[in-house]
């Protein structure tokens, strides 16, 4: 039950990414700070990040309720030293109750008396270190496990990432709490036919395809999709859209030309984020078939679009998909295919996808998530539970 008639509550956000990333870390931090700003004017948030500056802005400025703060004199010419020691010389300062480190990380020094929590996305880097250099493996292990040790609350963003805590950091169960994320509010609005014709010039695809949102690296793993592909009818196209990992990027392109797919399958590394709800919208299905996820972003995506989507049955990619989805084992690009063509053949079963994708995806919502981190924050800071005037 949601907890309501809260007093004035301050807090600090870790916002370095929700003013820089473009992706996943990004849009959940903004997502985060924007909702419960939105929803709670009673709540003040301070932002902390050594920008504030750029397109991003624009999603804080409206809010009255909304302060930044950036480094300032010899500061300036240490910002990453600022963000890991300098922020916590401004939290008494700015009055903060509790600080949320919004991507796997905490300052080091804030103060015994503010509340701590931080949101751990994945532990990739605990579990495929090979994705990793050496020298960036070791200073994300030292960050993620300073941050679970000094947090009062550890948020997993899945179940998946619960269970990697507790293995991999030694992280008490009774520590954690799963709070799952939304995706930006740009998918939950209903898509025009006319902005599906435009993206459909703007990127020159075909009338017919599936598409497949993410990196281009080996987690990702789309050789297997393409290897996949190459068992679907030639009317259906294949569309690639994310940026590449240079190696495994020539990997994937040497595969298209080796299954001569070369006029069907499409890549496209510029798309802007504006039109990816239409490029979804404008697929017969999506397909997602990362050997590993923390949660899997596009496939809710995907849901909120209408578009079926065929991801794979390992890690945390069951939650987001839930029933509405169809699985494969990401490492067999036969049942891969075999998933896809089940949703190229029956009308029915797409359609059947879409009704329990509407259904599946409000366990996202932004509204729900920003309840639950109201509700945390309050649990929290029980001093700042009010009773109605």
């Amino acid at each position: 039950m949601q907890i309501q008639n809260y007093k004035v509550m301050v807090i600090g956000f870790d916002a370095k990414r929700a003013f820089r990333n473009n992706t996943g870390l990004g849009n959940y931090s903004r997502m985060v700070i924007c909702g419960l700003s939105q929803a709670h004017s009673e709540v003040r948030s301070f932002l902390y990040s050594p920008s504030v500056d750029g397109e991003y802005q624009k999603y804080f400025s409206s809010f009255a309720n909304v302060s930044t703060r950036k480094p300032s004199g010899i500061d300036r010419l240490f910002p990453n030293l600022w963000r890991r020691w300098g922020v916590t010389f401004h939290l008494k300062e700015d009055e903060i109750d509790l600080f949320h480190g919004l991507s796997h990380e905490l300052p080091h020094g804030i103060p015994r008396s503010i509340k701590k929590v931080v949101t751990m996305h994945d532990l990739i880097v605990w579990r495929y270190p090979q994705y990793y250099k050496a020298f960036d493996r070791v200073v994300h292990r030292v960050k993620q496990r300073h941050a679970c040790r000094i947090a009062d609350v550890v948020v997993a963003i899945s179940e998946q990432t619960k269970q990697d805590l507790m293995h991999f950091i030694h992280v008490p169960e009774s520590k954690i709490r799963v709070l799952y994320q939304s995706c930006d509010q740009q998918f939950w609005q209903p898509v025009k036919e006319s902005d599906i014709e435009y993206a459909r010039e703007q990127y020159s695809l075909p009338e017919k395809y599936i598409l497949c949102v993410g990196t281009v690296e080996d987690r990702k793993n789309q050789k297997a999709v393409v290897k996949a592909f190459a068992e679907l009818p030639e009317d259906v196209h294949l569309v690639i859209v994310g940026r590449s990992h240079k190696l495994y990027g020539v990997e994937v392109k040497s595969e298209v030309r080796s299954l001569r797919l070369t006029n069907r399958v499409h890549f496209i590394d510029n798309a802007e984020f504006a039109d990816f709800p239409a490029l979804y919208a404008g697929a017969i299905a999506s397909v997602y078939a990362s050997k590993f996820e923390g949660f899997g972003i596009p496939i809710l995506e995907s849901l909120c679009c209408d578009t079926p989507v065929v991801t794979s049955n390992v890690s945390s990619m069951p939650e987001a998909g839930g029933e509405a989805a169809l699985y494969a084992a990401p490492d067999n690009p036969h049942e891969i295919a075999q998933q896809l063509q089940r949703l190229i053949d029956d009308p029915a079963l797409r359609q059947e996808c879409v009704e329990k994708g509407r259904i599946q995806r409000e366990k996202f919502s932004q509204e729900r998530i920003v309840a639950d981190f109201y509700n945390l924050y309050a649990s929290m800071l029980p001093d700042r539970i009010g009773e109605d005037d």
